[in-house]
């Protein structure tokens, strides 16, 4: 399932990325830094999203209290939640 979400606080405006069997594919960030946000992508392609999402959760850029790769995480960890609450209905 495709995943899209805004992104706070970073020079990336939003992350994008599919779930597919709880595998990361596809990220594609919109903004940002092109070198660091393209290798953010394909470190994350065909990785298990919790693991992806504990790998770089809490990364800092900066002075900044997030980063891209935080803000990724934040979002995987979303979509996980939306993938579990509809398991449960």
């Amino acid at each position: 399932m495709r995943y899209t979400f805004k992104n706070k606080g970073t020079c990336s405006a939003q992350v994008t990325f599919d779930i597919e069997d709880g595998i990361i594919r596809n990220v594609e960030f919109l903004g940002g830094c092109n070198g660091n946000l393209q290798g953010i992508s394909r470190l994350a392609e065909g990785r298990s999203a919790k693991e992806v999402a504990a790998l770089i959760k809490g990364i800092r850029c900066g002075f900044k209290k997030t980063s891209c790769p935080d803000q990724l995480s934040l979002a995987i960890e979303k979509a996980l939640s939306e993938v579990a609450s509809t398991d449960e209905s």
